[in-house]
């Protein structure tokens, strides 16, 4: 994981597998609960436009403070782009940006929330999603309850949904929406 070998597969070692071994290190110690544990990593663009970003989640909980809502975690230290300059630059509306409520773990010390995040696109674009914690959910600690797994998925304007994976790229079509969803952080005790 830390030093692979050639053909290993690797991709995103700085911003999905340093997430994992953080929260690994955190979670044998007992000192912390799973943070969200990725980074959400959301790409979009064509010929003319591209746009990268990252997403904020909950963290773990700790044996005496909770975990935090939407903020990012460990190494990721990076800003979301203004909703008004997002939507000026880019042919796109965020439609919401909140707080995903109830998706930190139970326990004495709660996780934090994650967030969801829709983005409708106003012309045809590609649109990347690279993220963790889509089937295994971020840890509890000493009976704390785990946190939400995250989910992405395409609304397409037709009203169909179509789910996706941690890793996916996908067509976007004008009046389709992007909906992200982060995971929560673990609980504690």
């Amino acid at each position: 994981m830390l030093n692979p070998t050639y053909p290993a597969a690797v991709v995103a070692g700085n911003v999905e597998t340093s997430q994992a071994v953080t929260d690994a290190l955190y979670g044998a110690l007992g000192v912390l609960a799973g943070s969200q544990g990725t980074m959400n990593n959301f790409t979009f663009g064509n010929q003319d436009y591209q746009y990268y970003e990252t997403l904020c989640g909950g963290t773990g909980a700790g044996p005496d403070f909770p975990g935090a809502d939407a903020v990012h975690s460990h190494m990721t230290n990076s800003r979301l782009t203004d909703p008004e300059v997002l939507e000026t630059r880019f042919p796109v509306r965020l439609d919401s940006f909140r707080i995903r409520r109830d998706s930190g773990g139970s326990g004495q010390q709660p996780g934090g929330d994650g967030v969801e995040r829709r983005l409708c696109f106003l012309q045809p674009m590609q649109a990347a999603i690279l993220s963790g914690h889509r089937t295994l959910p971020p840890h509890g600690l000493v009976g704390g309850g785990s946190g939400k797994t995250g989910e992405n998925q395409v609304e397409r304007i037709d009203g169909k949904i179509e789910k996706l994976g941690g890793t996916a790229e996908v067509d976007m079509q004008a009046g389709d929406v992007f909906v992200i969803k982060t995971p929560g952080g673990g609980g504690f005790g």
